[in-house]
């Protein structure tokens, strides 16, 4: 049944303030063809505004499994910098640094950082 309690909008209408002079910009915008509305803008800026921000994880992972998965990752991926491995694997980046260096310590891994 369309419009039941139970069913969740696929969107929701949001109330915000903005100055005089960005309300003329944004208006400038439309004018110019760029946007199609004042909500056509609204909606582009909030989902650039959402794939600029991320939110940074870091697992909580035992350190021989961790260093299991980093040596899984550089084998296959060759090379790699500690924090493209560290934001990968979503671990901590002292841990990657840490264990990176370990591994080439033992002589198991050889790494451009």
């Amino acid at each position: 049944m369309t419009g039941s309690k139970s069913e969740k909008p696929l969107a929701k209408a949001i109330g915000t303030k903005v100055t005089t002079r960005e309300i003329e910009e944004i208006n400038g915008l439309i004018e110019a063809g760029i946007y199609l509305s004042v909500s056509d803008f609204i909606r582009e800026a909030v989902r650039d505004k959402l794939r600029a921000i991320k939110v940074i994880k870091i697992r909580d992972i035992d350190y021989d499994l961790a260093k299991r998965e980093i040596l899984g990752y550089y084998r296959s991926y060759k090379e790699a910098y500690d924090y493209e491995v560290a934001r990968d694997l979503e671990f901590d980046y002292e841990l990657v640094c840490e264990i990176t260096d370990e591994l080439e310590r033992e002589g198991r891994l050889g790494v451009t950082k």
